[in-house]
Parts: C-alpha cells; structure tokens; sequence
C-alpha cells in the first residue's frame, strides 16, 4: 500500500483523510488506532483553518476544514489566476508521453480517441509541473496490416475498371477503403493497372498511408491534439536497432536458439516463462521492437517515460519492463498509464467503435 492524502469517499468523513497510521503499523509494532491517536495529539491545530480531526475505521486520519479556511482558498486561486496549480516538482526533467500510436491501417476509433484525451492532459499537467515534455506518436508502417491495406486499396481501385476483380478475403471490408481508391484514380488514372503487381501495390500502399495520416493528424488537430515526433517502428529495424538488442541479449547469456526462433530468458529476468522474441520465419515478435523502441527512448536523454495504452496491452508491459531492466535502465522511470475500452450503446444495441 502507498501513503495517500485524499478527499474521502463519503462526505460526512471530512475533507481530507490519509492512511499514515495504518502504513507504520508493521514497523512500529503497534495498532493504527494508537499510532493514529498518538499523530493527532501531536499536531498543532489552527482553529482558524481545522475545525476537526478525528480517528475513523481501523487508524484513517480524517481532517475537516473551516469555512474560513476554503474561503481564504477562493481568495488565493482569484489572485493567482493562470498560474494557480503551477509547480517545479518537474524541474525541467526531460519527459516524453506517448499515446494514440495508432497504425495508418484505417480512421482513428472511439478508444483511441479516449487514449488522445487521456494522453493530451497528462502531457498538459507535467508541463504545468515543469516537466519538459515531449509528445510522441510512435507508429507502424510495415508488416502484415499495412499489406492488407496495400492490397485491399489495390483491389478496390482495380474494381473501379473491372468490377469482378478479386478482393482479398481477409482484406479492410470498411468504406473508407474505396473512398481512398477513388482518389486513387482521380491522381493516377488508370495507371497502376498497367505496372507490375507488387509496384502497383506499393504504390496503393504509399498513397493510402499518406492518404489515411493526414485524416489521423486532422482528427487530432480538431481535438487539440498535436504531437512533437512521428516515430515511425520501422526506423529500429533500418537503423539496426532491433539487431543491436539481440546481440545485448545474446552477449549477457539472455537470449538462446530453440525450434528455430529466438528466445528471451524472460525466467532469469523474474517472469514466469521464457518468450519467443524472434520467430522461426525470423520475423520479430511485437516484443522485440517495443524493448528496443524503449532502450531508444533511454538513449535519446528521456529521464520519464509515460507510456499510455489500452487494456489490450496489459499482458505485453511486464516484458518490456524487463527488457528494459536487462538492457540497463530502470524500469521505475517508465509509467504506464492503462485505459479501459469503449462502449457505445444505441436503442440497447453496442455500436461498434469504429
């Protein structure tokens, strides 16, 4: 348990309660209640500002304010306008939040819209406590969802010239898609049909990324929301970043071969089984990329790291963490910040989010 001082939950407690007494239990060897009795005695009680300080449950200090003392309140945040709530505890430590990080693989959903608030005021609340902050938007450009998306615009700009084309069964089903190839061949005509197969599609694929970011960023930008870096995943594997990891794992004995994949001895590093980080196709597993993604975060001077993640991500924190840890840098300076999906109800029915 950590020491609070917080408004209660039920107003007739008072204004303020805290948990101190309860905390230094084990270490005094003594009951709250005592302990709490003995805290009380000990204070020095402004009339003016406390009316009453009471003992409650099993040792909660519970403290009840003067009217006085919130109507001086009224009086000091009058005073200090725009600047009321301003503190240093930051003292400019370089801070990055990362949120939204959505692939450019479709229109922005209503989870990531609650991650882009979520994430915005965070950022906003460490700059008003002098943190200098960074605001990052890390993203995926490669892989098996980019290709769909490659191929599923491709298919639907083919059928704009031959309307019993082929469309991949497993390809993005959702308007956009065509609105996307639409404009595809009011900028190129009839074009791509007449280049070979994978530059038609790399090319379906460039302009749908383009097409699909500048609908992200306008989202946003409506919101508030405006990002300081675009990181895009695929620069850890250009730059060799994902390779440099391996070999780190490898050279302190972390990282060993089995069926053909690559495996992170996630056991030595506190974690109940070990876990596949490179594939036997010898692609990454999402693992890999996020560990060297957050030794590069390290590595570019951040001294906070705010990482803001949906629920689905709860499973893939505690590898990260100790990858971090294996790599050398305190994982305590990484704080993940975890929010729950959204669900949107219409006439009784859930409405999908996107």
């Amino acid at each position: 348990a950590k020491l609070t001082f917080e408004k209660p939950r039920v107003e007739a407690h008072g204004d303020l309660t805290t948990n101190v007494a309860m905390l230094l239990a084990k270490s005094l060897g003594k009951n709250p209640r005592v302990i709490a009795q003995e805290i009380v005695s000990a204070l020095t009680i402004e009339p003016e500002s406390i009316s009453k300080v009471e003992i409650a449950g099993p040792g909660f200090i519970n403290v009840r304010f003067t009217e006085g003392f919130f109507n001086r309140q009224v009086a000091v945040i009058l005073g200090q306008g725009d600047t009321f709530g301003r503190s240093d505890v930051g003292a400019k430590k370089k801070t990055q939040v990362e949120f939204v990080s959505a692939n450019p693989t479709g229109p922005l959903s209503v989870g990531h819209g609650r991650q882009a608030a979520i994430g915005d005021t965070l950022a906003n609340l460490l700059e008003w406590t002098n943190h200098d902050v960074t605001r990052e938007y890390y993203y995926n450009n490669a892989g098996r969802q980019m290709r769909m998306l490659a191929e599923s615009t491709y298919a639907r700009y083919r059928q704009l010239f031959d309307s019993v084309y082929a469309f991949p069964d497993d390809g993005y089903q959702g308007e956009y898609i065509r609105e996307i190839a639409e404009k595809l061949k009011e900028a190129k005509g009839d074009s791509l049909c007449r280049l070979e197969n994978d530059q038609a599609i790399e090319q379906s694929k460039a302009y749908a990324e383009a097409a699909l970011f500048e609908a992200i960023k306008k989202v946003l930008g409506r919101m508030g929301v405006h990002f300081d870096v675009f990181f895009n995943e695929d620069s850890l594997y250009k730059d060799g970043l994902i390779n440099e990891v391996v070999a780190e794992f490898r050279r302190q004995g972390l990282a060993y071969d089995k069926d053909g994949a690559v495996w992170l001895k996630a056991t030595a590093l506190g974690l109940d089984q070990d876990r596949v980080i490179v594939k036997s196709t010898g692609e990454p597993t999402y693992r890999l990329p996020d560990i060297a993604y957050h030794r590069e975060k390290f590595r570019r001077g951040f001294e906070l790291v705010v990482d803001v993640f949906g629920a689905d991500h709860i499973a893939t924190i505690p590898d990260v963490l100790a990858g971090v840890r294996a790599l050398g840098y305190d994982p305590e300076k990484v704080k993940v910040v975890i929010h729950q999906f959204v669900t949107l109800m219409r006439d009784g029915q859930q409405v999908k989010m996107s």
